[in-house]
C-alpha cells in the first residue's frame, strides 16, 4: 500500500506556528523582544513596552512597515512573520514652518 500523505500538520508544528516573536524598536534604538500570539491584540504588548520604558502609551506611537499600529490589530490581522519588527516613535505634536 501507498502512504497517503498527511493534510493536517502534527500537532506540534501547529503549537510553534501559534506564537510570533516580535522585536519593538524605540527612537534610540533599543530593541526589546515579545513572543505573543498570532491572535493576541497588539494593545497587550504595546502596555507592556510602555511600562518597561516607563512612558504613557499616550506619548508613543508604534508603527508596523510604515503605518500606525491600532490596540486592537493582532499580529494575524497584519501579516506579521516572526522577527518582524515593530518601530516606537514619541508622538509629535505641533510644528510650525519658520520663514526666515
Amino acid at each position: 500500500m501507498s502512504e497517503q500523505p498527511n493534510p493536517t500538520p502534527p500537532a506540534g508544528d501547529e503549537k510553534k506556528d501559534e506564537h510570533i516573536n516580535l522585536k519593538v524598536v524605540g527612537n534610540d534604538h533599543n530593541e526589546v523582544f515579545f513572543k505573543i500570539k498570532r491572535t493576541t491584540q497588539l494593545k497587550k504588548l504595546m502596555d507592556a513596552y510602555c511600562e518597561r520604558q516607563g512612558k504613557s502609551l499616550n506619548s508613543l506611537r508604534f508603527l508596523y512597515d510604515g503605518e500606525r499600529v491600532q490596540s486592537h490589530n493582532t499580529p494575524a490581522e497584519l501579516e506579521m512573520e516572526d522577527g518582524d519588527a515593530i518601530d516606537v516613535m514619541v508622538e509629535q505634536i505641533g510644528g510650525q514652518i519658520s520663514y526666515m
